[in-house]
């Protein structure tokens, strides 16, 4: 087993676990609920802004957010499990499978210690202010929301490559078998 994939397995999913209930906890220590950091980072545009939100990732299924306790465990177990299983996986796998556990973990904790008003958000993209109203904003999320999305653009993309090597050495595999049966080819 390679120690290197899971240590940066593990580093990488408590790390932004820490990460994820530290800013949940300094948001809601430091903020009004809809009161926005004058601080950083790009007042008017991305903003640190206190919400709450009782349903799923970006706000979607409000009042839902209870039935995310066991698929956030089995998410979590499977990517543990996935990491342990698998022992020639990536480091960029071992990252994508480490952010996608943390990120459920994440809400999941901040769910279950925070369940009157639920998951902490604070991420605001002002897309309303950026395109001059063309576009509304980005649904409030927050760091264990990124994670996830994040884990999944990099499965998404280790998939594609898998699939396309595994189709690479199939094709090698059909012309390796017809020159054997064919040595004129």
């Amino acid at each position: 087993m390679n120690s290197r994939r899971l240590t940066t397995f593990w580093i990488v999913m408590v790390g932004t676990i820490v990460f994820d209930q530290w800013l949940k906890l300094w948001v809601r220590n430091n903020l009004r609920v809809g009161e926005s950091w004058h601080g950083g980072p790009w007042f008017g545009v991305f903003e640190i802004t206190k919400t709450f939100n009782k349903g799923i990732a970006f706000g979607m299924l409000q009042g839902g957010g209870l039935i995310m306790t066991p698929i956030a465990l089995i998410i979590a177990g499977m990517a543990i499990r996935t990491i342990y299983k698998n022992p020639n996986e990536s480091r960029w796998g071992s990252v994508a499978l480490a952010l996608l556990a943390s990120g459920a973990l994440g809400n999941l904790i901040d769910r279950l210690f925070n369940s009157k008003e639920g998951v902490t958000d604070m991420f605001l993209l002002r897309l309303n202010n950026i395109t001059h109203g063309k576009l509304n904003d980005f649904p409030v999320f927050n760091v264990a929301d990124s994670c996830i999305s994040i884990a999944m653009v990099m499965l998404l993309i280790t998939w594609s490559k898998q699939g396309a090597t595994e189709k690479e050495k199939e094709k090698e595999e059909a012309l390796g078998d017809a020159t054997v049966e064919n040595p004129a080819v």
